[in-house]
């Protein structure tokens, strides 16, 4: 699986620390409640929720650079509007890597 890395955010805050850091602290803060959010929306099977849940993370997946990871989540935010939940161990597998990224950045 690929690793998530920050030539993205590097981008953006164009050598601006300050933005830099303002922007790993974004990710820090919303991810984990955003994950959150989603494992609770999961287990009350709430497909609409799941899928607006994926929806938001799909955002730090792409900001951490995580291009093949943010099209696995895209398939998988299409099949829950199906009802389907095709995708879910993929994505939960990303959720995991960028757990163990954003606690060692």
């Amino acid at each position: 699986m690929e690793q998530p890395n920050l030539n993205y955010v590097e981008q953006l805050a164009r050598g601006d620390e300050a933005i830099k850091k303002t922007l790993l602290d974004v990710i820090k803060t919303e991810f984990p409640e955003e994950k959150q959010d989603y494992y609770d929306s999961l287990a009350k099977k709430d497909y609409k929720k799941i899928e607006e849940n994926v929806h938001r993370i799909k955002h730090k997946i792409s900001i951490l650079g995580l291009e093949q990871s943010y099209e696995l989540a895209n398939t998988y935010e299409h099949n829950l509007r199906e009802k389907k939940m095709d995708g879910v161990d993929d994505f939960e597998q990303i959720l995991t890597v960028i757990t163990a990224y954003i606690n060692t950045i």
